[in-house]
């Protein structure tokens, strides 16, 4: 096995070199699925570093919160505040925002929750064909299905470059060290907590897996429904579950 990733910048390198192996299958709610590839997860990250970068200069000393349910766009967020050096914090659903620290950029699905904060606010259309965030957005705040798509496909300025932040950045990453068998195509399912979906996610990915993830109601469901989860594990073929 080739030596495991230790930076996040790592990490998104190795995903990037994959190509068009899918590196993040997503299940949402209401059916909802979308594959990622290790390439088109790395573009995703790049235009959204930029968007942090250029809109708040978001690098080492800034802190993220990211407040979204487990997702693909909750991990590609995280991955992209992490990847310019930020502080991330995740927020579960349920978290109240009043209990959070003042963080200086918040990326919320439910922009109400953060209203009086002096954070800079990016609002985050959680379906995945969403053009524009459907509903109310605060004064200032930045609708992320709009602009994402137009920042370059290539980070500009790299305020991480030559201290990249370790994997250990990532919340609930900290055990992700690459070592061990290849994690295969695997299951990470979304009942738990965000950070324990992202740390799981995470440690597949360095030690050389593809993950298939789920929202929380659809963990629900499966645990609920065994022929549905063996049809899923046939369909993805999912090696470990």
């Amino acid at each position: 096995m080739s030596t495991p990733p230790s930076t996040v910048t790592d990490l998104l390198e190795r995903l990037v070199a994959t190509g068009g192996r899918p590196a993040l299958t997503w299940y949402g709610d209401d059916g909802e699925r979308i594959e990622l590839s290790g390439a088109v997860l790395g573009n995703w990250v790049s235009k959204t570093v930029n968007l942090l970068v250029e809109e708040f200069d978001a690098g080492p000393g800034t802190d993220v919160v990211v407040d979204l349910p487990v997702g693909w766009r909750q991990t590609v967020w995280a991955l992209a505040a992490a990847r310019c050096g930020a502080a991330v914090v995740l927020r579960d659903p349920d978290a109240d925002a009043a209990d959070a620290d003042a963080p200086d950029v918040v990326v919320t699905s439910r922009p109400e929750r953060w209203a009086g904060t002096t954070a800079e606010l990016v609002a985050v259309a959680l379906p995945a064909l969403a053009r524009r965030f459907d509903g109310d957005l605060p004064p200032e705040a930045i609708d992320a299905a709009a602009a994402v798509m137009t920042y370059g496909d290539a980070i500009g300025f790299d305020p991480a470059a030559g201290r990249p932040a370790p994997l250990s950045a990532l919340p609930g990453a900290d055990g992700a060290a690459g070592a061990g068998d290849d994690a295969g195509r695997s299951l990470v399912r979304g009942a738990g907590t965000v950070r324990r979906a992202l740390g799981e996610t995470v440690d597949v990915w360095a030690r050389g897996g593809s993950v298939v993830l789920t929202s929380a109601a659809t963990a629900r469901e499966l645990a609920q429904d065994a022929s549905r989860l063996e049809r899923l594990v046939t369909s993805e073929q999912i090696t470990r579950s």
